[in-house]
């Protein structure tokens, strides 16, 4: 096992490796970052949890998406997303548009493939001073693979169950000494465990790096991104569970045929790096990207009856185009005053993000209404749908203006104690038209969003820290897509997380982290009972929990990736007549537990275990629909044909086990898949 940072240098692959945006990785741990700070700093010295899932741990857990390759960070749940999207919840909290590439916001409800992720980074508690609205209970943020020089030729191919078949490619080099190129690549096309759920996807991302100078870089990548598939929304609920579910993990509610999900996404990305000769760091990154999505659904609307001879189908669609132009301009300047080192950062951001929401409800033709009864022994329909825009349903045009600074200063007082401050400034200006009265409501918010930390080293490899920060939700919510007359006077939701913990590097390859959190989300939307439409703002939810962390090599042939996380996740006062104080809040199990092992036997095969367990919770805040807890194995067996190839087996639900993996509300529950094997060949030329 390398024991010093000279051997890690020369440690081969799973070795040290210097990334993007400010990466030092190892294995399956991350010694550094820059997306926490903004700045690239060691993460024992960030006051922060951070959890980053390293593209070796992505690569031997075989996982393809953003929601799986999470099951391992403590104190994530994976929601259901309706079938369509990436839905976390992170400390109690569920958001759909926390996140993020290279520090940019990616906030359009889709599912995001990893072919061109070099690191997964899961930044928690509220991040409004680094990433601006939102993030309330933290954010997920993909660091891209980028040109770096290397001579890289990848072909990875994969098939399993259910006729999966995907292949990745990366290829990289250099054009001469000051320009760079890679492109990375991926087909996939996929059946699932569920009845008629297909997937088709597809992405190609080149990208260029110029060194301009000795101090200036120039960084190029875009990106054609398409998703398409079948929406599933699960199974229905009766007597307080799902549905027969231990007999029913492939059956489909609804009509898959009616059922599509598709996005195409382009994106284009410029970075340019400049160091002055003052020593002042300028990072400008600009960021285009445009996003056309829609997806329809044909559900259970309703639970089965006691009886046990009927469920509601219900139907409608979504259409949500978006453009986004965003530009981050960041000022990193380091001195010192005395005995005090500063790392000071000043940052300006600039962002438009415009777009249509229009939404339409699903009409049965025979029987002129939303709701067609089937009986859940055959509930599978072809009725045929009339689909019209209704008042409830959105329709609106929309725009946001977003101009953000920030500063923030690091200062080191001595090699025992480092202390962080910082303040950013929003001035959040939406507007949305509504389509059919020609209306247009406006709000503006400017919000102030601190942020402070202390850290104390008691010893070089051990640091104990401190950390207090502040978020808002404007009231236009996660999505922003259309804005009503209760929602233009509603106030935006606070995020207050005060946080203690400990990091602890039990050798230059394994870090150990604990952390005891508090979080309090306050002005949450009550529908007002008295003004139709209206809200009042006098919700709260209030989590504290407890997270321990384990990433690195524990021997030199043994390394490990996971943690425990306690999450006491509560409704603070009453919300509606059902979700009342003391409530659990949906989705969020009060204990959790993942650990992945690999084991190298010898220089040719390794061995990976992983386990999964999580107690019970409930469906939603109203706590009526149970849950199970449950508990998973997953496998992986890796040999290496020669310097270059590896072959990989990788079976998830090892032991065939029934559970529920999550929700979308009470009648939208997604059973966990079966015993499922896939295998891959890795191979380098």
């Amino acid at each position: 096992m390398p024991t010093t940072m000279e051997e890690l240098s020369v440690a081969g692959e799973g070795g040290l490796l210097t990334e993007p945006q400010g990466g030092v990785t190892v294995g399956y741990l991350t010694k550094a970052t820059r997306s926490a700070t903004k700045t690239a700093t060691p993460l024992i010295d960030t006051p922060q949890s951070v959890t980053v899932v390293t593209q070796q741990q992505i690569r031997d857990q075989g996982f393809q998406s953003v929601g799986e390759a999470t099951r391992y960070v403590p104190g994530v749940i994976q929601a259901q997303g309706e079938g369509n999207r990436d839905e976390l919840i992170i400390r109690g909290q569920r958001s759909n548009a926390d996140f993020f590439v290279n520090g940019v916001r990616d906030d359009v409800q889709y599912y995001r493939d990893l072919y061109n992720t070099q690191r997964l980074e899961v930044l928690k508690g509220p991040n409004a001073m680094i990433f601006g609205r939102g993030g309330g209970g933290g954010v997920i943020n993909r660091v891209l693979k980028e040109a770096d020089g290397l001579s890289r030729r990848e072909v990875v191919l994969q098939g399993g169950q259910f006729w999966n078949k995907r292949v990745a490619v990366d290829v990289g080099d250099r054009v001469n000494d000051n320009v760079f190129f890679r492109m990375n690549g991926v087909f996939e096309d996929t059946a699932t465990y569920r009845d008629f759920v297909d997937i088709r996807r597809y992405g190609v991302n080149p990208t260029m790096t110029f060194l301009l100078g000795p101090q200036t870089t120039l960084k190029l990548s875009y990106e054609y991104f398409h998703d398409d598939r079948t929406t599933d929304r699960g199974l229905p609920s009766q007597f307080g569970r799902a549905y027969r579910y231990r007999d029913n993990t492939a059956t489909y509610f609804g009509n898959p045929f009616l059922s599509p999900a598709h996005v195409d996404a382009h994106i284009a990305t410029a970075q340019l790096d400049h160091v002055f000769e003052n020593g002042v760091v300028v990072r400008n990154q600009s960021r285009f990207a445009d996003y056309n999505k829609f997806y329809q659904n044909v559900f259970p609307g309703s639970a089965v009856n006691n009886a046990g001879t009927a469920v509601t189908i219900q139907a409608y669609n979504s259409q949500t185009d978006r453009t986004n132009y965003f530009n981050q301009t960041d000022f990193t300047y380091q001195f010192a005053t005395g005995p005090l080192k500063h790392t000071l950062l000043g940052g300006l951001e600039l962002g438009y993000q415009e777009g249509l929401s229009r939404r339409l409800d699903g009409f049965f033709s025979s029987t002129g209404t939303q709701n067609l009864v089937v009986n859940p022994l055959s509930p599978l329909t072809r009725e045929g749908i009339n689909f019209r825009n209704i008042p409830s349903g959105a329709n609106s045009t929309y725009d946001l203006g977003l101009v953000a600074t920030y500063v923030q200063d690091q200062i080191e007082v001595n090699e025992h104690l480092q202390l962080i401050g910082g303040l950013r400034y929003d001035h959040f200006d939406f507007s949305a038209r509504d389509r059919r009265t020609t209306v247009t409501q406006n709000r503006v918010d400017d919000l102030i969003s601190p942020r402070a930390g202390v850290v104390v080293k008691p010893l070089q490899n051990l640091a104990l820290y401190g950390s207090y920060s502040v978020s808002y939700l404007p009231s236009s919510g996660d999505q922003f897509s259309a804005l009503t007359p209760g929602l233009v006077i509603s106030e935006p939701e606070k995020f207050v997380n005060a946080e203690v913990g400990v990091k602890y590097d039990v050798s230059p390859v394994l870090q150990l982290t604990g952390a005891l959190f508090n979080l309090d989300r306050t002005n949450q939307r009550i529908a007002d009972p008295n003004r139709a439409g209206f809200f009042l703002t006098s919700g709260q939810t209030s989590t504290q929990g407890a997270e321990i962390g384990a990433n690195g090599y524990v021997t030199d042939w043994w390394s490990i990736a996971g943690g425990y996380a306690f999450t006491d996740a509560r409704i603070s006062n009453n919300l509606s007549t059902t979700i009342v104080a003391g409530n659990f809040v949906g989705l969020v199990p009060l204990n959790s537990f993942t650990l992945w092992n690999k084991f190298d036997l010898s220089r040719e095969f390794s061995v990976g275990v992983g386990y999964i367990n999580q107690s019970h919770s409930f469906a939603t805040s109203d706590n009526t629909i149970r849950l199970p807890s449950y508990s998973r194995f997953d496998l992986g067996l890796f040999y290496n044909l020669n310097e270059t190839t590896r072959a990989q087996v990788n079976i998830e639900n090892l032991f065939d086990r029934k559970y529920i993996v999550s929700a979308h509300n009470n009648n939208n529950i997604l059973p966990g898949a079966p015993r499922l094997v896939r295998f891959q060949i890795v191979t380098r030329f």
